[in-house]
């Protein structure tokens, strides 16, 4: 049986590199996802894309203008069988994945009387469903390894119920729960487990409720930081929760909200 490995004993920036290190990443062609591919190869990590649009190259393409590796494969986190070839896919082009990234995702507004069946459901596959295939194929692969690194992206809504979204806090909170509940199982198998929950983050997740001032204005009113996040927010958090610097680290959820938890309805 192994366990959480030790700290190295290196230079401190030297905990942060990457190098060597190969990473799977879903949501990763856009928003807070592309932030965290591009600071991964940055880190010096060999990035795999796992998107729906393979026309997106954005990100790959950037990644691999600045010399470091990126490749892309197909993955619709609303299909079940798909995501259960995500993993078979990816060791296609490197032969282990060191570092996993739950990053896709995403959120319907709708009044919980009007939600249909087929609406939650796609909701709870895209943001909990996939994400908990993507992780089980990782212990499987990662425990065999005796190493790895999984970061999911849980949210606000993990903690609280928000408004008219009552589908994506259900999930978000699953995955909050399931976070802790893998890093319990795996760190014996020095696989560390963790989440980075969003606060306001301008995204295309919510183009269409910053369209709104009042809205706009009532998040920067609970947020003490007073102003909105931006996806670049979560490039240092991710390298760190997927370097050695983080190495006894695991079960948590880093919130990146600029206060919002911490200052609460008062």
């Amino acid at each position: 049986m192994n366990a959480l490995a030790d700290t190295p004993s290196v230079p401190v920036l030297d905990l942060f590199s990457l190098k060597g290190q190969n990473a799977l990443i879903t949501g990763g062609s856009r928003g807070i996802g592309r932030a965290i591919s591009l600071a991964l190869a940055q880190a010096g990590a060999r990035v795999v894309l796992a998107q729906r649009d393979l026309t997106n190259t954005i990100t790959r393409d950037e990644i691999r203008a600045a010399g470091g590796q990126a490749d892309i494969i197909g993955c619709d986190l609303n299909d079940v069988g798909d995501c259960k070839t995500v993993f078979d896919k990816a060791l296609e082009l490197t032969p282990e994945i060191h570092i996993l990234i739950n990053c896709g995702g995403m959120l319907s507004r709708c009044d919980t009387v009007d939600v249909t069946t087929e609406d939650w459901h796609y909701v709870i596959n895209v943001n909990l469903n996939s994400l908990f295939i993507l992780c089980q194929a990782a212990g499987r692969h990662m425990i065999p390894l005796g190493r790895g690194r999984i970061i999911n992206v849980a949210s606000l809504n993990s903690f609280i119920g928000g408004f008219r979204v009552a589908s994506y806090s259900a999930a978000k909170g699953g995955v909050t729960q399931l976070t802790k509940a893998l890093s319990n199982e795996w760190a014996k198998h020095n696989i560390t487990v963790n989440a980075i929950a969003p606060g306001s983050i301008a995204t295309d997740i919510n183009t269409e409720a910053r369209k709104d001032p009042s809205f706009v204005e009532s998040r920067l009113l609970g947020t003490p930081g007073n102003r909105w996040g931006s996806p670049d927010d979560f490039r240092g958090p991710a390298v760190f929760l997927a370097s050695a610097a983080s190495a006894f680290i695991t079960g948590e959820v880093i919130t990146v909200d600029g206060g919002a938890m911490a200052k609460g309805p008062i």
